[in-house]
């Protein structure tokens, strides 16, 4: 199973759970868990292969690593638990592997809040993993992470996250990253259904307005999803709840507490 840690509200029932993104690590969530757990029952976990998650490659995760597969890590987790039902906090692709999880198992997600949501990958990305892919054996990985970091988070006052998600990954093995980069394969299918199907669950979309990868395409799908939200922050990149950690708190709290 997978490595986690919950903090219990003396009163509330409401469960939030909080889903990092590749090459990061629930430690991410630091300025999250602090104000959540003042309302809210947290929930942060490590994704396998990362954080406190990661010693238990050999023994636990040895089959293929794939959407589902991942997602049903994260779904263990929630039902050893007994956890009836949460909302969802997740960032970059960790937003998807939340999607996937509402579309496997509706009945246990409330809400899904969604920052630096990946929903389309567009040239610019495909690029990228095209080229990941091209030389992903040859080339320490750290240095692909680097040029992702770089590229998907480039300006100055990106400077923080771009560091936090460079030092996180170098936690990861070699092996582990190759095991995720894998999963680029799996993604346009998997987004294209997203982008089809409307769910019926609540979605908060909230994005840097210097998100230049990939706030176009949540544009457009918050407009057609009627369930779809989108809240749009100045001065703000990729990684909204560390860029600008009050208003993503402040705005994530705000939209649970209307459930």
């Amino acid at each position: 199973m997978l490595s986690y840690n919950s903090y219990e509200h003396p009163t509330s029932k409401k469960w939030v759970t909080f889903v990092h993104g590749a090459g990061g690590s629930s430690s991410i969530w630091y300025k999250q868990v602090r104000e959540f757990k003042k309302h809210f029952n947290v929930l942060i976990l490590d994704l396998r292969g990362h954080g406190k998650s990661k010693n238990l490659i050999k023994a636990t995760f040895n089959k293929k690593y794939t959407f589902d597969a991942v997602t049903q890590d994260i779904v263990e987790v929630i039902e050893f638990l007994k956890i009836k039902k949460s909302h969802f906090v997740g960032i970059s692709l960790g937003t998807i592997l939340i999607r996937n999880l509402a579309e496997k198992k509706p009945n246990l997600v409330t809400s899904m809040i969604m920052g630096g949501a990946i929903i389309k990958l567009d040239f610019r990305s495909r690029f990228l993993i095209f080229v990941g892919n091209l030389f992903k054996s040859v080339i320490p990985y750290m240095l692909l992470y680097k040029l992702f970091a770089f590229i998907i988070m480039p300006k100055k006052n990106h400077a923080k996250s771009r560091s936090l998600f460079v030092n996180e990954a170098k936690k990861l093995y070699q092996k582990e990253f190759l095991r995720w980069f894998k999963l680029t394969s799996e993604i346009n299918p998997l987004l294209r259904l997203f982008r089809m199907k409307d769910l019926k669950i609540p979605t908060l979309y909230i994005m840097g307005e210097e998100d230049h990868l990939f706030l176009p395409s949540i544009k457009s799908i918050a407009q057609k999803h009627i369930n779809a939200s989108l809240i749009i922050i100045e001065k703000c990149g990729h990684v909204v709840n560390v860029d600008r950690a009050k208003v993503f708190n402040d705005k994530s709290i705000d939209y649970i507490k209307q459930f």
